[in-house]
């Protein structure tokens, strides 16, 4: 009697029935796909930003303009990342931890500027801040400058950014549930000590991909960015701005350059989320492994 499972009863524990041709085939079309959309346009920005040597690209990079590209790109992160970090937690643990009336309008909202084109998001701060705008006059009366200087640019960024965090938080925090929360504040924990203690170290990983995902887009945002900017070189240009002016007026080695940083930036980004997601998968496989906790006996009972 042969004992060897049958094809099809292979095929049933790997959780697949197609030919094993199929999955080569499924296979290939994705690594080719990547390759053609991916691998070699990201790689033709690095040999681009090269063509012209070594010193040429940092030449590039300590121009004073493309310096300050750099500089309010990080400036406007900074700003932008710790306020979605604020927003994107304080509404994921009203979504997810209580029932209140308008939480379904609460949800839409989180999810608006993913429905929103970015440029039109540029367009209402312009609209409401622009010199013509609702507030314009009274900005102007008091010399407070928004449209076409940094705050514009981080208004334009958070609006754009803000989902990251809460749209990654809120199933994870639902999944979870509230007992462990419930537990803590039974046994006398504050409402500070609960969440630092109990909630943080749950949504820990979540709260870090939600993070790295906001920081790129703050970095690489163009369409809010350039509405609200004026393009002003030296003054108001992102690194995408910056990018986009060098490569119309026919400085690719240089516009390539700035366009470097952002790859990089989204290359570290993946090397960042990839190392957390196998930590967490790590940690995750570690609980499920622990054996159960042998109850103490009481005292009537030795």
């Amino acid at each position: 009697m042969n004992n060897h499972p049958t094809r099809a009863v292979r095929r049933a524990q790997s959780g697949t029935t197609e030919a094993p041709w199929v999955r080569r085939t499924l296979l290939g079309i994705a690594l080719v796909f990547l390759l053609l959309f991916l691998v070699l346009p990201l790689a033709a920005v690095f040999v681009e930003a090269f063509s012209k040597g070594v010193d040429a690209y940092i030449a590039s990079l300590r121009d004073p303009d493309a310096w300050s590209a750099i500089q309010l790109t990080l400036i406007t992160a900074v700003i932008a990342v710790p306020l979605n970090l604020v927003f994107g937690v304080a509404a994921a643990w009203a979504i997810a931890k209580h029932e209140f009336k308008g939480k379904a309008f609460l949800t839409t909202l989180v999810d608006l500027p993913f429905s929103v084109s970015p440029v039109v998001a540029g367009l209402m701060y312009v609209l409401v801040f622009g010199a013509n705008g609702w507030f314009g006059p009274w900005l102007l009366e008091h010399n407070v400058k928004i449209i076409f200087a940094v705050p514009g640019i981080v208004l334009a960024t958070v609006f754009v950014t803000f989902p990251f965090i809460a749209r990654e938080l809120i199933p994870l925090m639902q999944a979870q549930g509230s007992d462990e929360e419930q537990a803590a504040i039974v046994l006398g924990a504050t409402g500070w000590q609960t969440f630092w203690n109990v909630t943080l170290p749950n949504i820990k990983w979540g709260l870090l991909y939600g993070v790295i995902l906001c920081n790129a887009r703050a970095m690489g945002e163009f369409g809010a960015v350039s509405v609200v900017s004026g393009h002003i070189r030296g003054q108001t240009n992102t690194i995408p701005l910056h990018v986009e002016i060098l490569y119309n007026e026919y400085q690719s080695a240089a516009a390539f350059a700035a366009a470097s940083l952002l790859a990089l930036l989204a290359l570290v980004t993946l090397a960042i989320k990839s190392v957390a997601e196998w930590q967490s998968e790590r940690e995750r496989k570690a609980a499920a492994n622990l054996p159960p906790e042998r109850p103490t006996p009481s005292p009537s009972l030795r």
